[in-house]
């Protein structure tokens, strides 16, 4: 008589990653003390203050790429990059309301080229440098076709009607909105962008997820506890909120810099705008260099959604109700600029995958647009 021995169900442990390993100790001081040489002025200590501050501005940056790559690995994709994206870009509106509110230089003007120099940064700077990377070390590499078109759809739109529309409206004069057409390009921007990221993570998540294969390379990697999560939400928040308070007080010296070695005062956006998506532009980097362009392309163009998405209609609230001037209307140049981005950033993500020319061509686009705002 043979006697059948069921086979017993296979239980599979999934072990996370310990808390020493996820959460550094480095990136649980930088933090605080960006936090701490906020509240004890350190920027304006003198030449030794403001480059400390950096220092501790760089070392925030760093921290917060980390804590924002835990989140990632814990919650999955896209919902990982959308926490990055959603948590800079409520900061970065902080500080623009707060340029809008001090009375050094054209505050209307410092507002609006924030928000444009975020655009041209993320469509040219970031996916360029994105591209360009990792086609050095891999060759070739492919990502959702749908998911990228969706998003250029999207932001193609907005910044149309945010930064270009201005000029063409008779209502008023100059490069500015009437109350009621701002009120309604608010209520698009929000539209358009609610709407973005219901496809993103619910309706049609699978057009933003990394490849079968990519993500079974990395699948290996063990997530962070729930404690080590909620510990890096915490110190991201921190991080994100020493990057932009450092940056405002750098602000100043920056101005003055600016203005002293005779540059028009739009550089100022430029380089508040790099500080701000530093933390977006290394991980989307790292990403890359690992071979994980969709999560790259997810974190870049995500970001510049929510940059139009939640910071016009924050701005637009703010002018309204404290009745300030408002010039979203962007130049003929930039409009330029801005037309050439949105055209080849659709030829260089048409196809699924990538090499390196497309990466040397936005660096070059980026280039000329940081040239024409140093030589107008």
């Amino acid at each position: 008589m043979t006697i059948e021995v069921a086979e017993q169900p296979k239980v599979t442990v999934v072990e996370t990653m310990p808390d020493r390993l996820a959460l550094p100790v480095w990136t649980l001081i930088a933090p605080g003390l960006g936090l701490v040489a906020v509240l004890f002025g350190l920027a304006k200590m003198g030449s030794i203050g403001t480059a400390a501050a950096i220092v501790v501005l760089i070392a925030s940056v760093l921290a917060a790429v980390h804590h924002a790559e835990v989140i990632a690995h814990k919650v999955g994709e896209p919902f990982g990059t959308l926490v990055l994206a959603i948590a800079v870009t409520v900061i970065e509106v902080s500080l623009i309301v707060s340029l809008m509110l001090s009375d050094a230089g054209d505050a209307a003007a410092l507002a609006r080229d924030t928000v444009f120099a975020a655009i041209m940064i993320i469509l040219n700077f970031i996916i360029g440098l994105c591209l360009l990377a990792g086609a050095v070390r891999h060759h070739e590499q492919r990502f959702t076709l749908k998911g990228m078109s969706a998003a250029l759809g999207v932001l193609a739109a907005m910044s149309v009607l945010s930064l270009i529309l201005p000029n063409y409206t008779s209502s008023t004069t100059g490069p500015t909105y009437a109350p009621s057409q701002l009120v309604f390009v608010a209520i698009v921007s929000l539209v358009l962008y609610g709407t973005f990221v219901l496809v993103q993570t619910v309706r049609h998540r699978d057009y933003f997820l990394p490849s079968a294969d990519d993500m079974e390379t990395h699948a290996h990697a063990a997530p962070p506890s729930q404690r080590a999560t909620g510990i890096a939400f915490g110190m991201l928040l921190a991080a994100l909120v020493s990057v932009v308070l450092l940056a405002k007080t750098l602000s100043p010296t920056i101005e003055a810099a600016v203005l002293g070695a005779g540059l028009p005062l739009a550089v100022v956006g430029v380089v508040i705008a790099a500080l701000v998506l530093a933390p977006e532009s290394l991980a989307a980097y790292k990403a890359a260099r690992r071979n994980r362009l969709q999560t790259s392309l997810n974190l870049a163009l995500g970001s510049a959604l929510a940059t139009i998405g939640l910071t016009i209609p924050s701005v637009a609230i703010v002018s309204l109700v404290l009745d300030l001037p408002l010039a979203l209307g962007i130049d003929a140049k930039g409009m330029t600029l801005l037309a050439l981005s949105l055209f080849v950033a659709t030829l260089s993500l048409g196809t699924g995958r990538t090499t390196v020319l497309q990466g040397v061509l936005h660096l070059v686009i980026f280039a000329a647009y940081l040239f024409t705002t140093v030589v107008p």
